[in-house]
């Protein structure tokens, strides 16, 4: 039995000699094999070392850090198999070999994804918005911070939709974080009065509105915001007010149940909602 074993081995080892090219392809298999088995292995141990992580410390840096690590276990595995091995081997010295102009289109490929990378890593440093935050960008898009990658951030916004933005574009805009390093969320509203109307009668009439609403909570130690009067306006007065609310609740069910109930406070205390007209005089020749 041994000796047929040893034949065997040895008829394999002489048929592997005398085939190098299919010998190398099966070198690369194995390698491929091995290297898949050991990233699932160290992939399973990142997850648990940094899932204990995110559990302590839930932050955007913690999530930045893990899809890291996992971008570099991943690169140095496909690395390794590269070199590993003289198919690929070959097969990458003539592709790039001397090439500067492979070089420099790799190069302007790769530019949105390190730029993409590089702004990943300024945000999970400077922290302007945090995992859990409702976040509102210039130009309308609005939504809480799920999740960081190395390539964008995922915001998530009303019901399930999901808003997919790479990290150098949100990087790039002006963001209106509603709850920053606050444990309440906070939505800033404007209402327009007619000009005849008396402002601490209408400021008094927005505020209870305001108060009556299960969604609304009081500043800490303090009671519901004012409502102030900013300015007069083409048809009116301009009031506003700044209402906090608990990051659980559904930042446009809150908006919903306070526009509602200050647009019915103001109508039943005879106060007049003004709207852009245009006189048309019809003028007989």
């Amino acid at each position: 039995m041994k000796k047929k074993n040893a034949d065997l081995i040895s008829q394999i080892t002489k048929y592997m000699q005398d085939n190098p090219t299919i010998a190398a392809w099966i070198n690369l298999v194995v390698s491929i094999i091995i290297a898949v088995l050991i990233v699932l292995i160290l992939l399973k141990i990142e997850r648990k070392i940094t899932r204990k992580w995110i559990d302590k410390h839930d932050g955007i840096n913690a999530r930045f850090t893990e899809k890291v690590i996992r971008c570099v276990i991943i690169f140095l595995a496909v690395l390794w198999v590269i070199m590993s091995n003289s198919l690929t081997q070959s097969f990458g010295s003539s592709v790039f070999q001397g090439t500067a102009v492979l070089a420099a289109i790799a190069g302007f490929a790769a530019k949105p994804i390190l730029s993409d990378m590089f702004c990943g890593f300024m945000i999970s440093t400077t922290k302007p918005f945090n995992i859990g935050d409702r976040i509102e960008l210039d130009d309308g898009t609005a939504g809480i911070v799920k999740d960081i990658t190395i390539r964008h951030v995922v915001l998530q916004g009303i019901d399930t939709l999901k808003i997919v933005i790479p990290n150098s574009e949100i990087n790039s805009r002006r963001i209106t974080n509603l709850s920053h390093m606050t444990k309440t969320r906070s939505i800033h509203f404007r209402y327009v009065v007619g000009l005849n109307t008396k402002a601490d009668e209408a400021k008094r009439v927005i505020q209870e509105a305001i108060s009556e609403s299960p969604w609304s909570l009081p500043r800490v130690g303090e009671d519901y915001s004012p409502v102030y009067f900013l300015d007069f306006t083409d048809n009116g007065l301009l009031m506003a007010t700044t209402v906090y609310y608990a990051p659980t609740s559904p930042t446009e069910v809150v908006k919903d149940d306070i526009n509602s109930r200050v647009k019915r406070a103001l109508e039943a205390a005879g106060i007049e909602i003004p709207y852009n007209y245009v006189n048309v005089i019809n003028v007989e020749s």
